[in-house]
């Protein structure tokens, strides 16, 4: 087939070498990774991404040699002023042969690259894309997200939602975090919550509905004390989730934060919205305002000015609702109730306490010292043990790693000390960090902080010692270990998120 002699030239058979020997890996590539599963992780980048960006560059080639070369020749030719544009002939054989292979080749070359640019689409848009690829940098990202109830959420769901604006929107910010893992200028942590992230109500309460107010829910805990018994205590709690009449009067539920009827804004003087000084409640439908200030620790007008007033949404609870960094005791206690930790090992959560609220610089080191200092444990205090319970051991060890692994991440600094879940009071302020007795209004009126605000207790104690409520009354809390009446004054997380 006789084609123009422009194109024989350096540049345009480079551009068609390259364009061919990438379309034809692009083809070989998809048959393994359809037909025998071929690839791994990776695969659809280079399939959608990156193999065409290069076959593009190509063809680009083809073109661009071309008129090099033709632009040599007029030079050359010594017999004629040169044209701008070549002359198209279809009467020479190789320039309808060209034009042939250039109309069926873009056709050909469209209907690929339409077809690999929707794959490029839901590839960028997989669970496995954002987890997956920067796979240090999100490791704990990814992994808290498969320990959560919205594991069969994808990522795009709630970090960019439905819409051509916010799709461009997230690549955009893309671009800029691929750029930051590639020269190494992210921080450690990531910091929290993210500026840019969608509004709550268009991506969370597409699920959730704030007009739906569900009954409340039951939840009974289990914990163990750190001493020799690994002492069991239990707490189930009625959690006031629902707004409902009761005899005495309409009592509302812990979803009326964010109620159509309501507007509560906020300024916070932390980047980690941790620390809320001031908080202002409207009732929409009469229009009244109220406005609370932290009396303990006051702020002037002018500081007050010039902070952000951010409206409540669910994130502000529910901040960590994919993501949540569990605390040594909750993954602990977790492991002890379902059996995966031996309750008949003497010690086991104290040691495990221990271990587990100092830092390490790698994960490696972090599992020697939970099997050294495990085994050293029980070297000292009851060496017969290492023989008698030395399955239970190994379990144990095993599961203490199993809980860090999942939980804390030393290359990212990653844990629950960097990423405060706001639902509860235990291990950060969360609920607490308004209802806590301090915010006041000029004419005296406080943001409780009684627990039966939104929840009440049901039953507590230690088994074969419980305490139950009578026709539904709440129980008052008792601590499980005795340090009088400081509960009632100091919040939870002053001690809990300190343990050692």
């Amino acid at each position: 087939m006789k084609l123009p002699s422009s194109i024989k030239n350096w540049v345009s058979i480079s551009g068609a070498v390259i364009a061919v020997f990438n379309l034809t890996t692009i083809f070989s590539l998809v048959i393994l990774n359809w037909v025998f599963d071929f690839g791994g992780t990776y695969i659809g980048l280079f399939i959608y991404m990156v193999l065409p960006a290069f076959m593009i560059v190509g063809l680009l080639m083809i073109p661009i040699g071309m008129r090099m070369h033709r632009k040599e020749g007029r030079k050359a030719d010594q017999l004629g002023e040169p044209k701008d544009w070549p002359i198209i002939n279809f009467n020479n054989v190789a320039t309808r042969n060209a034009s042939i292979i250039f109309v069926f080749g873009t056709m050909f070359l469209l209907i690929i690259s339409s077809v690999g640019s929707y794959e490029a689409f839901h590839y960028t848009e997989s669970v496995e894309f954002c987890g997956k690829l920067c796979h240090q940098v999100m490791e704990p990202e990814y992994t808290t997200y498969h320990g959560s109830a919205h594991e069969r959420v994808a990522c795009v769901e709630c970090h960019v939602g439905s819409g051509a604006s916010w799709y461009v929107k997230s690549k955009m910010s893309g671009m800029y975090q691929v750029y930051s893992v590639l020269a190494k200028k992210y921080p450690t942590p990531i910091p929290t919550p993210i500026s840019n992230l969608r509004p709550a109500r268009e991506t969370c309460e597409q699920c959730h509905w704030p007009e739906k107010f569900y009954d409340g829910k039951l939840r009974t805990k289990q914990s163990y004390l750190a001493d020799d018994t690994n002492t069991e205590e239990t707490i189930s709690l009625q959690l006031k989730t629902s707004s409902k009449m009761t005899p005495a009067g309409f009592q509302r539920g812990i979803h009326q934060h964010i109620s159509p009827d309501v507007r509560i804004e906020y300024k916070t003087t932390s980047a980690n919205r941790q620390v809320i000084p001031w908080v202002k409640y409207t009732n929409i439908k009469t229009g009244v305002s109220e406005i609370f200030t932290d009396n303990e620790n006051p702020l002037s007008q002018a500081k007050l000015d010039s902070l952000e007033t951010r409206v409540m949404d669910c994130l502000d609870c529910h901040n960590r609702p994919a993501h949540n960094y569990r605390t040594p005791q909750s993954f602990v206690d977790q492991s002890l109730s379902e059996g995966k930790i031996s309750k008949e090992l003497p010690g086991i959560k104290q040691i495990a306490m221990k271990i587990l609220y100092k830092d390490y610089s790698t994960k490696d080191s972090a599992f020697l010292a939970i099997r050294n200092q495990v085994t050293e444990f029980y070297t000292a205090s009851n060496p017969a043990l290492l023989t008698d319970k030395k399955g239970d051991i190994e379990a144990a060890i095993v599961e203490i790693q199993n809980g860090y692994s999942k939980n804390i991440f030393p290359f990212m600094k990653s844990s629950w000390k960097s990423y405060p879940n706001n639902i509860g009071h235990m291990e950060s302020d969360g609920c607490f960090r308004c209802h806590n007795d301090r915010h006041a209004t000029e004419q005296g009126k406080v943001i409780s902080k009684d627990c039966n605000l939104c929840h009440t207790i049901l039953a507590q104690g230690k088994p074969g010692e419980m305490e139950y409520s009578n026709s539904m009354q709440p129980l008052e809390f008792k601590h499980p270990v005795d340090i009088d009446d400081a509960w009632k004054t100091e919040l939870c997380s002053s001690c809990h998120s300190q343990l050692y």
